[in-house]
């Protein structure tokens, strides 16, 4: 991106995090979200995507003041502006999710990383999956299941065993969490224009959450889940060090 002459920056509410902002704003200047060229999101993770779903359509260059920071930069307090000006610019499309609750509500949430399906009492949830509207499986006993875009794919998805998917690829994971029937699924990868729907079977039995970048919504009686390619989301890396060659890091580690 051209040299930004006006940051805003967001922190968490970390103690290094704040730390930081206190620093950088007494370097840098505070700039208003309304005349700002750039926003540096200091934390972790979740700050990002904090960030993100805010929806400014400002580039976010994200500084690691939490734990993990797989979306996040190196933290110096120094040259933020020519790091800025060098920075590669990657696009993420949301997914977006529409579930119909128990008592009947509609809800609509966009995930930046994944829609999750989660058991929400003591039995396994009981799904059925169809994929632009046609039954794909007929009945999966898990404590549920993961639709995951590339960027979120070394998140949930990968500690759930799914496959990390590379940038730029117009597919999406779909992972069952802890599948008890049928047992050896591997889940399934999808063209990113998919529409995925998960029907809760038993549901007053088995009740199930749904869950889109933590933002929750329970119990669900159905979910729809499929990308949303009308919204881009900007993030800025260091050269060298893009969501392509992270993840490929990622693979080798």
């Amino acid at each position: 991106m051209n040299r930004p002459s006006k940051i805003h920056f967001a922190a968490s509410q970390a103690d290094s995090a704040q730390e930081a902002l206190e620093d950088l704003v007494a370097r840098y200047g505070q700039a208003s979200l309304v005349e700002a060229d750039v926003i540096v999101a200091l934390g972790g993770d979740g700050m990002m995507l904090q960030c993100l779903h805010a929806g400014s359509g400002l580039p976010v260059y994200g500084m690691n003041r939490g734990s993990v920071g797989f979306m996040m930069n190196d933290y110096r307090v120094f040259d933020l502006p020519d790091r800025l000006a060098a920075a590669e610019e990657a696009h993420i499309n949301p997914l977006a999710m529409r579930a119909k609750t128990a008592d009947g509500v509609i809800r609509e949430e966009l995930a930046i990383n994944e829609v999750s399906l989660l058991r929400a009492g003591p039995q396994a949830a009981k799904l059925r999956i169809s994929v632009n509207g046609r039954v794909r499986m007929e009945e999966l006993i898990s404590d549920g299941a993961i639709v995951s875009t590339p960027a979120g794919s070394t998140a949930y998805n990968y500690s759930a065993h799914g496959p990390i998917l590379p940038i730029g690829s117009d597919v999406l994971a779909l992972t069952a969490i802890a599948p008890f029937r049928p047992r050896r699924w591997q889940g399934a990868i999808l063209p990113s224009s998919a529409t995925v729907r998960f029907d809760v079977l038993e549901a007053a039995k088995r009740p199930v959450m749904a869950d889109a970048d933590s933002r929750s919504v329970k119990p669900v009686l159905w979910v729809e889940i499929r990308s949303e390619p009308t919204i881009t989301h900007r993030i800025l890396f260091d050269p060298g060090h893009g969501l392509e060659e992270r993840l490929m890091r990622e693979q080798f580690a």
